[in-house]
This record gives structure tokens, C-alpha cells and sequence, in this order.
């Protein structure tokens, strides 16, 4: 498995819970344990795997593209999907307070 698509895989399972909890502000009947969970998951993909996983893979890129051995865009959209994973909350609060006021 190339490293671009384990990324890849790794991004898009760390936002798979920020999506499904951002949807809904009232949780329905019977789905105490299926917000449990997706909580516990959240707060583990979003505390410090995430931030070794984030580590690694901007400590990695910092290496590669000092040796010469990666191109800078692939490093720049790395570093950006980062950003993004750490930023996902405010990211979405200000799209919920921007439908808010529209």
C-alpha cells in the first residue's frame, strides 16, 4: 500500500465521526449508545493518536522533502490535511453560525 493512499485512508477515517456528530443537534430516541460511541471515538481519533499520527506524518514529509526525495506539493497538501483535521471543529461551528445568520 502506498503511503499517499494509507494517508488518505487515515484522513478519512479520523473525519468519518466529526461528520456524523456535526449533523445532528438533538439526538434521537434510542441512540444513547450510538452517541457514546461515536463520541469515545471522536475524542480517541481527535486526542492522541491523532496527534502522534500527525507527528509522524509531518515529521516524515519534513525529512523526505529535506532529502530531496518528495515533491513539495504532496508535502504542502499533508501538512494542509492536518490543518484541516485539527481545525475540522471551527471549521464546522463557523459554517453552522454562517447558515445560522443566512
Amino acid at each position: 500500500m502506498k503511503k499517499s493512499h494509507f494517508l488518505g485512508l487515515v484522513a478519512s477515517i479520523v473525519s468519518l465521526p466529526l461528520s456524523a456528530h456535526a449533523q445532528v443537534t438533538t439526538n434521537p430516541q434510542g441512540s444513547g449508545p450510538i452517541v457514546a460511541a461515536l463520541n469515545w471515538i471522536q475524542g480517541t481519533l481527535m486526542g492522541s493518536v491523532a496527534t502522534a499520527i500527525a507527528v509522524m506524518a509531518v515529521a516524515t514529509v519534513g525529512l523526505m522533502m529535506l532529502t530531496g526525495r518528495m515533491n513539495w506539493r504532496f508535502g504542502a497538501t499533508v501538512i494542509l490535511g492536518c490543518f484541516i483535521l485539527f481545525g475540522a471543529g471551527a471549521i464546522v461551528s463557523g459554517i453552522r453560525s454562517a447558515a445560522a445568520l443566512g
